[in-house]
């Protein structure tokens, strides 16, 4: 690798040990705070939301068009709709072998108690697998910006790390409730964060020869969609399980102005 690739991958890995905080700042909550549990589920949804639609798609768009003219924004949201579908179909597959989260089936033979830790445990699995799976391309599109310009990818890195936070207390929250292992929690969070460097490695080895903007504006769509699936799907209606409703919104709010204010602040930088 040369030495703009090193420096680009040791910043990516930086950002994917960043999940690891997160995981650490859930264990100071009480279990049995089930409006932090919410409050955390909508915040990342919120994040992720804001991010996804005023950054990563606008980036995708006009990368894409600035490669193939104004007809190019059909591809990227393509590329939008299909991250969401492949999120889909892979959450039916998880579904298909490790049985539904709500478990109507077995409601009668647990307690009420065992019914919510039963849940909590499944969607801690399937929001580290969806955020995995988002964490690849980012990671890769964060890795061939440094690439291009090291300078570029400092801020936006600066502004992963700060949903990367959120969402590895969605992954490890749950966890944590469900099981009461902080260990189990922190490894959970820590692989999936280790995701973003190894999307970069993957993608380097195998696409490098394919680098362009349409490619990098197809990335960020795709990521986009992936996020925003995981955002509805999985994270608000979890939060929105476990609280009053209007706790997941405002939780949701509070996201997207963090996000808000962070990409304003690297922006101006």
């Amino acid at each position: 690798m040369t030495r703009e690739a090193l420096l680009s991958l040791g910043l990516t890995t930086i950002v994917g040990l960043s999940m690891a905080v997160g995981s650490l700042l859930s264990f100071l909550v009480s279990k049995t705070n089930k409006r932090f549990l919410a409050l955390s589920l909508s915040f990342s949804a919120g994040i992720m939301i804001y991010v996804s639609f005023m950054s990563i798609l606008p980036e995708g768009i006009e990368l894409i068009e600035n490669s193939l003219g104004e007809h190019g924004k059909f591809i990227a949201l393509g590329g939008f709709f299909s991250g969401m579908l492949v999120t889909a179909l892979i959450e039916k597959i998880i579904h298909l072998f490790g049985g539904h989260s709500h478990c109507h089936d077995h409601a009668h033979a647990h307690n009420h108690h065992d019914e919510h830790e039963e849940h909590l445990s499944k969607l801690g699995l399937m929001s580290a697998v969806a955020i995995a799976i988002h964490n690849l391309p980012e990671g890769l599109a964060l890795f061939t910006t440094g690439l291009k310009d090291i300078s570029v990818a400092i801020p936006i890195a600066l502004a992963i790390i700060l949903h990367n936070i959120p969402l590895s207390i969605a992954i490890s929250v749950p966890v944590y409730y469900s099981t009461g292992s902080k260990n189990k929690a922190f490894l959970y969070s820590l692989f999936v964060g280790l995701c973003q460097p190894l999307g970069a490695v993957i993608g380097y080895l195998l696409l490098s020869k394919f680098f362009s903007d349409t490619l990098f504006g197809i990335l960020f769509s795709v990521i986009a969609g992936i996020m925003i699936f995981v955002s509805l799907d999985e994270l608000l209606p979890s939060s929105q399980r476990y609280e009053d409703h209007h706790i997941s919104v405002y939780g949701a709010i509070a996201g997207m102005i963090v996000m808000a204010i962070a990409l304003n602040i690297f922006h101006h930088h």
